[in-house]
């Protein structure tokens, strides 16, 4: 009789290895589920950041006179697709500078839609004048892990 007791596992054994198993996995869902928001919102940040130096680029050399100024524009771009598109360099022959390769997908709402704020909007506008672009912001409702509104970013 002690022989065929030691083959196996009893039913103890066998409810505490799937008792660890599951709460393992209880641990690791959350972990995962927030590596994943907070690797989105690392893209975000990287985002915005690359298409403001793309704005700052493009005013700083209208500053300079290297790119013809729209009236009523201050020197920044009429629209994200200017950014594009790109602008003829002033003085030289069929030679464009292009700040941006493609208006970039916002990683919260998944759609290459931004909001943009103009030199003449308050800085906390949500609302776009039209005039040029100053500055972008994403458009989606949602609240970062710090507990802050992408919007605000």
């Amino acid at each position: 009789m002690l022989r065929n007791r030691a083959r196996g596992y009893s039913l103890s054994e066998l409810v505490m290895v799937v008792a660890c198993i599951l709460i393992l996995t209880a641990t690791i869902v959350p972990v995962t589920r927030f590596s994943v928001q907070r690797q989105r919102e690392q893209e975000l940040h990287h985002l915005l950041r690359t298409m403001r130096n793309a704005i700052d680029e493009y005013k700083r050399l209208s500053d300079q006179g290297l790119i013809p100024v729209d009236v009523g524009t201050e020197g920044y771009p009429k629209t994200l697709e200017r950014l594009v598109e790109g602008v003829d360099l002033v003085g030289q022959v069929k030679k464009k500078r292009r700040f941006l390769r493609k208006i970039p997908v916002d990683p919260m709402t998944g759609k290459a839609e931004w909001g943009l704020r103009s030199v003449q909007d308050e800085p906390d506008s949500r609302s776009w004048g039209r005039q040029n672009v100053y500055d972008v912001y994403s458009l989606s409702d949602g609240v970062a892990l710090d507990k802050t509104k992408y919007k605000d970013w």
